[in-house]
């Protein structure tokens, strides 16, 4: 290398330039030929083996090729060629304070290379697992960004150590007054990252996830967790995003234990009007019997209650002595019949009919139960179809639904 020195020199002279400018100028000549083959080298590695690579790692199916060789990972490893090879041909070229200054700055370069590609590494991890069914509703992307974020500082912190020829802990403690301000900028972040964090920990948030927040509009399935955001889609196909600080401060519900129990909750009620509720007739009885829901139902209640009325010597002349069906009671045990024998109703869950509170709408018959599936479309339809037979088999039992009256109800009363 001083050979091909001296000779720059001497040619450089001959051309007429001064010897003050000539002895830094060589060098300098030198040192952007080597840059230019370093540059050159690395463009035809990259070319030939970036092309055996992607052959290779299509034919085969294991999952850490794809990470390590991908095209994003092998283009940051190349643009590691230039900087090493003119560091190493530094000491050829220069010496003293020179090279010290060629090194510090090749060494820098070098640290933020790398930082970059380590993080690209993490990117292709991130897109090979977040499309597997096991950790694609982990929060990975808000993770990878923290990551990043925390390993771009460090390098460069010790960029600014290696041109500063300062230690890099040292750096770090002069930067400690300075931390406030630091805060202060990545406040969102922190907290974000933070809440991010609480959020996987606690299992409280995973991607596809259905969430409501009524109070910020999300209604729906979360499509991504990021550092400083919570995107959902809405199920009218808007896209609200959310910092996930305010699910930590505000409460949301998550349908999430719904969806993976196999079964949807109905608690709906049917209003009865009370002034139709009676005790049965021997002739009610036998109409209902024929009702096949409640034909055993009725048999055993019947001997039951004929056998405490006989018991306590009740006087069965006058109805309301000792103990009677109703058809309102018959009616609750046909619909908790109907209810535990419907295909579409899971069994291995509570089923219940009861009875609240009478309010001036009538006796609230409450059906308390969970579908034997989850999707929403077939939910809706199982429960439409339950409440059209209990609307149309009520009469069946001489029962009324009330409802306020309407224009054609008072119509009727005026004829």
């Amino acid at each position: 290398m001083n050979n091909v020195i001296e000779k720059l020199n001497e040619l450089l002279t001959s051309l007429g330039i001064g010897t003050s400018t000539v002895d830094g100028l060589d060098r300098f000549i030198v040192l952007l030929v080597v840059i230019g083959l370093a540059f050159l080298v690395q463009k035809l590695a990259k070319n030939t083996i970036m092309r055996a690579i992607s052959k290779l790692v299509k034919k085969t199916k294991a999952t850490w090729d794809d990470i390590i060789f991908d095209s994003n990972v092998m283009k940051k490893f190349f643009v590691l060629i230039t900087p090493i090879i003119v560091y190493l041909f530094a000491p050829a070229i220069y010496q003293g304070e020179s090279l010290d200054l060629v090194l510090r700055i090749c060494m820098a370069f070098i640290i933020i290379m790398v930082a970059r590609l380590v993080a690209s590494f993490l990117g292709a991890l991130y897109n090979v697992y977040s499309t597997q069914e096991k950790y694609k509703d982990r929060p990975l992307k808000g993770l990878l960004q923290t990551v990043q974020i925390v390993l771009y500082f460090i390098a460069a912190i010790l960029m600014l150590a290696t041109l500063m020829e300062k230690s890099a802990l040292g750096l770090l403690t002069g930067l400690g007054a300075s931390a406030a301000v630091l805060m202060l900028v990545f406040q969102d972040s922190i907290l974000g990252f933070v809440s991010g964090i609480q959020l996987s920990a606690n299992n409280m948030l995973r991607v596809g996830d259905w969430i409501e927040v009524p109070k910020y509009g999300v209604d729906g399935d979360v499509l991504e967790v990021t550092l400083n955001t919570v995107k959902v889609q809405n199920w009218d196909k808007t896209i609200v995003t959310i910092p996930p600080t305010l699910l930590m401060k505000e409460s949301f519900k998550n349908w999430r234990g719904m969806q993976e129990s196999g079964g949807r909750r109905v608690k709906r009620s049917v209003f009865i009007d009370m002034n139709s509720v009676h005790f049965c007739t021997q002739e009610m009885l036998d109409r209902f019997n024929k009702i096949q829901m409640v034909s055993d139902y009725i048999d055993e209640k019947e001997k039951a209650l004929a056998s405490y009325n006989k018991e306590y010597d009740i006087d069965n002349s006058v109805v309301v002595n000792g103990r009677r069906q109703t058809n309102l009671g018959i009616f609750r045990a046909y619909l908790v019949n109907y209810l535990k024998n419907h295909p579409s109703v899971n069994h291995d869950m509570t089923c219940m009919v009861r009875q609240l509170q009478p309010t001036e709408m009538g006796m609230p018959l409450e059906l308390y139960f969970f579908t034997a599936t989850t999707a929403w479309a077939e939910y809706e339809g199982i429960q439409a179809d339950i409440f059209d037979h209990i609307l149309a088999s009520v009469t069946y039992f001489d029962l009324n639904v009330f409802q306020n009256p309407a224009g054609r109800d008072l119509r009727g009363l005026k004829n």
